[in-house]
């Protein structure tokens, strides 16, 4: 008997400090219950069958109301609550905005052996966003990766992609990333990032799709932006030709790369100094 639900959010992280009140239809409350550190929900409190709301809320998320229906068993199964960021659905306030190298994310990951996955990431980079004022289709981005900080745990393998067979990084100490258009996607806030990234000085066009997070205020008095994106890149696009074959007849390097770019942008020309 009771209640159960799971609160996540959009992109299925659990939210541990929600809460859930349930109301008759007269608008009295019955329960009030936290969700725990995995965004569950469990109440043995009995309910009355009968039609009931359900409100969730959560500091920085917008509230949400349904309405469930407790059976003879006095139970109520809520299922999986979706909570969205406010502003989520909005765009962030227009101007300039840094990316926080610290709390963000610039991931890779190639096939291995034809079987599994190798992951790494660039350790150093810089990037500015400019969100354009009247039409959001004029912003801009502007990023630079610093070649030699990919680090995908491993000393050996990390010194083979900087060598000419991969990166070069002697030679292209740089990886850049410069949007000139923006479109929308499915859902008000899902984009499509249009860009020209060149690496091992190579330029090609490359669009990445872009998932808005929401906007917030961070703990230094600031405000800050979050994003996703991801893309799918070719490696012989850039030139990056190595390819050791195996006695099967696979490749040991796989030729597609999967980019993900977690990013926290903080409003502003710079970062703050915390």
């Amino acid at each position: 008997m009771g209640l159960t639900a799971r609160i996540r959010t959009r992109d299925g992280w659990a939210v541990s400090h929600a809460v859930v009140t349930v109301t008759d239809m007269t608008g009295r409350q019955i329960l009030r219950a936290g969700a725990d550190a995995e965004g569950a929900v469990r109440d043995t409190t009995a309910l009355t069958p009968g039609a009931y709301t359900v409100i969730v809320t959560a500091i920085g998320y917008t509230p949400t109301a349904s309405t469930a229906i407790v059976t003879a068993s006095g139970r109520a199964e809520v299922g999986t609550v979706t909570l969205a960021r406010m502003g989520g659905t909005e765009l962030p306030p227009p101007g300039p905005w840094t990316v926080d190298p610290v709390h963000s994310t610039v991931a890779a990951t190639a096939q291995h052996l034809g079987i599994s996955s190798v992951h790494g990431r660039f350790t150093e980079f810089s990037a500015r966003i400019e969100i354009a004022p009247d039409e959001v289709e004029k912003s801009r981005v502007e990023a630079v990766i610093r070649a030699a900080s990919i680090d995908t745990g491993n000393g050996m393998r990390d010194g083979h992609l900087r060598s000419p067979d991969f990166l070069g990084t002697e030679q292209y100490p740089e990886i850049t990333y410069v949007s000139n258009g923006l479109t929308p996607a499915a859902g008000s806030d899902r984009w499509t990032v249009h860009g020209e990234l060149t690496m091992r000085g190579v330029a090609r066009p490359v669009d990445l799709d872009l998932a808005y997070l929401g906007t917030g205020a961070d703990p230094w008095g600031g405000t800050r932006a979050a994003f996703r994106a991801s893309a799918e890149l070719h490696r012989e696009d850039f030139a990056m030709n190595y390819n050791q074959v195996l006695q099967a007849g696979i490749a040991a390097v796989g030729t597609t790369l999967k980019v993900e770019l977690d990013i926290q942008a903080v409003q502003g020309e710079a970062l703050p100094q915390v």
